[in-house]
């Protein structure tokens, strides 16, 4: 008989024990700090996220929530955390880098803040022919917007003031309407202030019907400075819950504005495109100082962010002037121009200063420009058309 041999092939498994990963030495110390006998009971967790962590709101409802997102482990303790399952907590969701509240310093004057800022806010879809609404105005506070923007223009009889697209076929809709919507709903998405800039193509008489309308409307909300123009924005923190208006001070002549143009952001020409120190027709905010007209006191002293462009070109746009601040307003071209040879003044301006970019008039269908180019200088105001679909699929 001949022997055979064979191969054999043991097939096994092998079972390795990871060793849990343990608490640091700083961890462990923290822990003995906070706790007593082992155990870190409900209020010695409410005092760590109070002392240590400066969760200053923190109540016994969060520490009882982070109880309760430990319950499934099998190191949790009816009685509180053991070190281990405070280490966890360290680690977990609940104990995330950033807070979900507002985590910036808001003490800084409103010029060192980017402002969420709308366009033409009441248009229901294009810049000319949709309808004046006040759901779109709605809809933006809720997205958390805090520059409304409102066209206002003299009604057909010129007896009453409404809300349109001046120069186009867009169905206006009444001030007040819009005043009321913007008290209901300004501070559902944030506490933080309001700004509703006004682009007035008003007579007196009109403008004391707007004082009156804005201060019965808001009341105490209004924020009213003590000085009749500002040496200093205040910070967003000592503005929460207060609206402010902004547009130019009633002292030009009104002759320019009588002409209803597109929102006054009519396209520029070739020429005006090509250089960036010539004035362009913007959102009527040019001050002519050769002639004046006898102003409403109470419109006066509605506007706390003052608005307008010097008389001159852009070197005047963006002088500084220490002893006052206030608003500028440039399109997407006179920025796109003015960045080429005066970068760096933008940037000193919006120092102190605020700057809205706003679209050219040529984006009738209310797509939007490319807002890094304001960002990126300062600009705190880039105003967005919010009409059609998603802000992010208009973005051209």
């Amino acid at each position: 008989m001949s022997r055979q041999s064979f191969k054999i092939c043991f097939c096994f498994r092998r079972i390795f024990k990871l060793r849990a990963l343990e608490p640091p030495e700083e961890v462990k110390v923290l822990f003995d700090q906070y706790s007593q006998n082992g155990i870190m009971s409900l209020d010695d967790l409410r005092g760590f996220l109070v002392e240590f962590q400066g969760e200053y709101s923190a109540t016994r409802e969060d520490a009882q929530a982070i109880f309760n997102s430990l319950k499934h482990l099998n190191i949790f303790s009816r009685r509180g955390l053991h070190l281990e399952a405070f280490f966890r907590y360290l680690l977990g969701d609940l104990n995330g880098p950033l807070s979900a509240g507002v985590h910036h310093d808001m003490t800084q004057p409103l010029a060192h803040y980017f402002m969420f800022t709308g366009h033409n806010s009441y248009l229901t879809g294009n810049q000319l022919s949709s309808d004046s609404s006040v759901e779109p105005i709605i809809k933006a506070l809720g997205k958390g917007v805090r520059v409304i923007e409102l066209d206002l223009w003299p009604g057909s009889k010129k007896d009453a003031v409404e809300v349109r697209h001046g120069g186009t076929l867009t169905n206006p809709v009444d001030l007040l309407v819009c005043l009321k919507a913007i008290k209901d709903n300004a501070f559902q998405a944030s506490e933080y202030p309001v700004v509703i800039t006004f682009e007035d193509h008003l007579p007196e008489n009109l403008q004391a019907q707007v004082a009156e309308m804005v201060t019965k409307t808001f009341g105490d909300m209004l924020y009213r400075p003590e000085t009749d123009q500002l040496q200093e924005f205040p910070s967003p923190e000592s503005l929460k819950k207060k609206v402010m208006i902004s547009t130019k001070p009633p002292k030009e002549s009104k002759t320019s504005s009588k002409k209803e143009q597109w929102n006054g952001e009519a396209a520029a020409s070739k020429s005006d495109i090509e250089t960036s120190d010539k004035d362009e027709v913007d959102d009527g905010e040019n001050l002519q100082e050769d002639e004046e007209e006898m102003t409403v006191p109470e419109y006066m002293h509605l506007i706390s962010i003052h608005a307008g462009k010097p008389k001159g070109g852009l070197q005047n746009w963006l002088s500084i002037d220490e002893r006052t601040v206030r608003r500028l307003s440039l399109s997407e071209q006179e920025l796109e121009n003015a960045t080429r040879r005066h970068g760096t003044d933008i940037v000193r301006f919006t120092q102190r200063n605020l700057l809205r970019v706003y679209p050219k008039g040529t984006r009738i269908t209310s797509s939007n420009y490319n807002p890094f180019v304001g960002w990126a200088h300062g600009a705190q105001m880039v105003a967005f058309n919010m009409q059609v679909g998603l802000l992010q699929k208009k973005l051209k």
